[in-house]
C-alpha cells in the first residue's frame, strides 16, 4: 500500500525504537534546497515519497514551491542517494549542518554547569531541562514575592503541572493582561529560554525602567515558560527533534499532537494533518488535548481583560499576525502591523537581525488551528506569533552562544509591542510618565544653572 507524501517525509523522525539521544543523528545532514521549476517541485516531492526525509521548512511536502527554499534533515543512510538525485536533476542545494549529532551535542549543557537553586546563580545562557525550569519558577516566585506569584494552569497528558508566573504590581485598580507562552513545540528550545530571560528582564529593571514601570501600572503579565511540557521532556531524554505533545492515538500506535494546530481557530481546515503520524497532526478535535484545553479555558475566562496574546516559536525570524488559515486581513490589521513593524525596527537596532512582519498566510504558509488566530477570533485585539532566530543555518538546534543575543533582541521587540498596547489603551498613564521625565529634566537643568 502506498502511503501519503506527508507520512513518508516524517518517518525519519517517528520510526519506533529510534531513541538513544546521544547517537541517533550521527552523520545526518540538514540541506538547503532551492527548486526553480514546477518540475523540480515534483521531483522533490517524489524524493520525499521514497526517502526518509525530515522536512523542517516547509513542514509538508505539498507546501514545497518553486523559488522557495526548503530545509530538510537527511538521514546519513539516504545522503548519497538524495544528493545524487539532486545533481542529476540540476536542483541546487547547500549543506547547512554537516553533522546533526555534533551540533546537538554542542548545544547540550555540560553536567554541573547550571545553578538553579538561587536566581542569582541561574544561567540564562544555557538550555535547561524541565526539572530545572520548575525549580527556577519556584525560586523566582520566592525571591520576588512582592511582584510574582505562581499558579497551575492545569495538567498535561502525562499528568504534569502546567505552571505559569503572574507578574503584577500591587494596585487597587483592575488591570488588563498580557499573555505569553513558550515551548508549544518541544524541539524549539530557544523559546522557553526566552520566556525565562524575559521574566528576568522585568524583575531586574521594573524599578528603574520608566517603560516597564508604566505598563505594570496598567497591565499584568502572565508567562507560561513551557506549554508542551511532556514533549519538551521527551526532547531532552529520548528524541531531541521531537515536535509534538506525547498523547497516544490509534490504540497507542502513534504519539503526539501538534498543539499549535489544536486550537479552535478554523481547526483542521488547512495546513494541518488528520493523520496521527504527521508532525502537523491537529488532534481528534479542537482542544482535544489537555494542554490546549487548559490554555483555552484560562484565556476565555479572561478574554475581556486580555489585550495582547504572544506565542513564541522558532525558527525563521518572523513577527506573524492573524490569519494563517485565510488571506483575509484582521479587522485591526493596521494596528497589528504598525506595532509589529515598530518592534521589528527596535529588534534590528539591537543586533542587526532582520525580521519579517505580516499575516502568516501571506508571508509564511497557511495553517489552521493556531493559538494566534484563535486568540484573535475570540476578541483579543493584539495577537502575534514570534518565530525567533535563525534563518536556517542552525534551525531548531540554535547554539547556546546565540541565546543571549536572541533573547536581548526579542525582549526589545516584545517590550515595544507591550508599550504600544499600553499607550493605546492607557494614554493618560503614558503621558504622565513623559511629563514626569520632563519635570525631572527641568529640575536637573535648573540646578545646574544655579550652581
Amino acid at each position: 500500500m502506498k502511503l501519503s507524501l506527508g507520512v513518508f517525509c516524517l518517518l525519519g523522525v517517528l520510526i519506533p525504537g529510534r531513541i538513544g539521544l546521544r547517537s541517533q543523528y550521527v552523520g545526518d545532514q540538514v540541506l538547503r534546497v532551492l527548486p526553480q521549476t514546477s518540475e523540480n517541485v515534483k521531483q522533490l516531492q517524489q524524493l520525499c515519497d521514497t526517502l526518509l526525509l525530515d522536512l523542517w521548512k516547509p513542514l509538508l511536502s505539498e507546501d514545497i514551491q518553486a523559488g522557495e527554499e526548503l530545509h530538510v534533515r537527511v538521514p546519513a543512510s539516504s545522503l548519497q542517494e538524495l544528493k545524487g538525485s539532486l545533481n542529476q536533476h540540476l536542483i541546487s542545494y547547500e549543506v547547512l549542518i554537516r553533522d546533526v549529532q555534533e551540533q546537538l551535542d554542542s548545544s547540550m549543557p555540560r553536567k554541573g554547569g547550571s545553578h538553579w537553586r538561587v536566581p542569582e546563580g541561574y544561567s540564562y545562557t544555557v538550555y535547561h531541562p524541565m526539572e530545572e525550569i520548575y525549580h527556577w519558577m519556584y525560586q523566582i516566585k520566592e525571591s520576588n514575592s512582592e511582584l510574582v506569584t505562581q499558579h497551575s494552569l492545569g495538567m498535561t497528558y502525562e499528568n504534569r503541572s502546567m505552571y505559569y508566573l503572574k507578574i503584577s504590581q500591587p494596585s487597587n485598580k483592575a488591570k488588563k493582561i498580557i499573555w505569553m507562552d513558550c515551548g508549544i513545540h518541544a524541539r524549539e528550545w530557544i523559546s522557553p529560554a526566552f520566556c525565562q530571560w524575559f521574566v528576568k528582564e522585568i524583575l531586574q529593571n521594573y524599578k528603574t525602567d520608566p517603560k516597564i514601570k508604566s505598563f505594570l501600572q496598567n497591565l499584568d503579565v502572565y508567562i507560561l515558560p513551557v506549554l508542551n511540557i511532556d514533549g519538551y521532556i521527551y526532547s531532552w531524554t529520548t528524541e531531541r527533534l521531537w515536535r509534538k505533545s506525547r498523547s497516544a492515538h490509534v490504540n497507542g500506535t502513534c504519539f503526539g499532537t501538534d498543539l499549535n494546530r489544536n486550537f479552535n481557530g478554523s481547526w483542521g481546515s488547512i495546513g494541518a494533518s488528520h493523520n496521527c503520524s504527521s508532525l502537523t497532526f491537529c488532534g481528534t478535535g479542537p482542544e482535544s488535548e489537555p494542554e490546549t484545553k487548559a490554555v483555552a479555558r484560562f484565556i476565555e475566562e479572561r478574554k475581556s481583560d486580555v489585550l495582547c496574546f504572544l506565542t513564541i516559536h522558532s525558527y525563521g525570524q518572523y513577527i506573524l499576525t492573524p490569519y494563517g488559515y485565510k488571506t483575509d486581513l484582521a479587522s485591526n490589521h493596521q494596528d497589528l502591523v504598525e506595532a509589529a513593524e515598530k518592534a521589528a525596527v527596535a529588534l534590528k537596532e539591537k543586533h542587526g537581525t532582520n525580521f519579517t512582519v505580516g499575516p502568516t498566510s501571506l508571508v509564511l504558509y497557511k495553517n489552521s488551528g493556531s493559538s494566534r488566530d484563535w486568540a484573535h477570533m475570540i476578541g483579543i485585539p493584539f495577537s502575534y506569533t514570534f518565530e525567533l532566530r535563525d534563518k536556517g543555518a542552525y534551525g531548531f538546534i540554535l547554539p547556546p552562544d546565540q541565546i543571549q543575543p536572541t533573547c536581548e533582541e526579542t525582549t526589545t521587540a516584545v517590550m515595544t509591542i507591550i508599550e504600544y498596547v499600553n499607550q493605546k489603551y492607557f494614554p493618560n498613564s503614558a503621558v504622565a510618565v513623559t511629563s514626569g521625565s520632563l519635570w525631572l529634566w527641568l529640575i536637573v537643568l535648573f540646578t545646574r544653572i544655579l550652581s
